[in-house]
């Protein structure tokens, strides 16, 4: 079973940037599609971007493209997220999953327990 740690969440201003990881430990994450979502109080979880195993195939939802990159380094058994110009509603804890590839979030089996990202206006 793999496990999963969120870092490098925080409180930024409007326009800043932030770089999220997601380190695995247990299992390998190579074979693993990965994805990182968002949930902000009252709202439901949300796709932000996934990441096919060779790190070849990238997807982003709207609201992010362009601003946001997801990255892997499989040797380093990491995954991480780039997020610059940030904005206001880009406020949410973030969550790491391993998993088959899906902007659904119920087809990824492993979770992270999420990194608060705050920013502020």
């Amino acid at each position: 079973q793999v496990q999963l740690v969120e870092s490098g969440g925080g409180l930024v201003q409007t326009g800043g940037s932030l770089r999220l990881s997601c380190a695995a430990s247990g299992r390998t994450l190579r074979n693993y599609s990965m994805g990182w979502f968002r949930q902000a109080p009252g709202k439901e979880r949300e796709f932000v971007a996934g990441i096919g195993v060779s790190g070849t195939f990238t997807n982003y939802a709207d609201s992010v493209k362009g601003r946001f990159t997801i990255s892997r380094d499989n040797d380093k058994n990491t995954v991480y997220l780039q997020m610059n110009s940030l904005k206001p509603e880009d406020t949410a804890v973030y969550y790491c999953a391993a998993g088959s590839y899906s902007t659904n979030w119920y087809r990824y089996t492993t979770w992270g327990q999420g990194t608060q990202v705050t920013v502020s206006s």
